[in-house]
């Protein structure tokens, strides 16, 4: 189980599971998401919603852990687009903890580009 910090302040968090960032990778949501600035602002959470629900209303809607995601992450009422960032960052420090073994150590932290 993780926490990411949802707003600047620290006064809100949500709480990410490995369910949710398998359904992240098994769905690529986070492919050409960002913008070629590296920001995560507003509109790129709003295009995330979209996808997603793109995604809820084809085939694909009937998987219960895309649901999850949604209900639990994605739509959370505390998401804006600093814990988008957070998450993004997670995801990333996430896959990469699989290349421990290959001798990667990079880390994405935060003011990390995403481009």
């Amino acid at each position: 189980m993780y926490k990411i910090q949802a707003n600047s302040s620290g006064t809100r968090n949500i709480e990410i599971n490995e369910e949710h960032l398998q359904t992240i990778e098994q769905y690529q949501l986070f492919r050409d998401l960002i913008d070629s600035n590296g920001y995560v602002d507003d509109q790129v959470l709003a295009k995330l919603k979209l996808n997603v629900r793109s995604l809820l209303e084809s085939e694909a809607g009937k998987d219960k852990n895309l649901l999850d995601l949604c209900l639990d992450v994605i739509y959370h009422p505390n998401m804006k687009a600093y814990g988008l960032q957070q998450l993004v960052l997670l995801f990333i420090n996430w896959k990469n903890r699989g290349n421990d073994n290959l001798g990667m150590t990079r880390r994405a932290f935060q003011g990390t580009p995403f481009n």
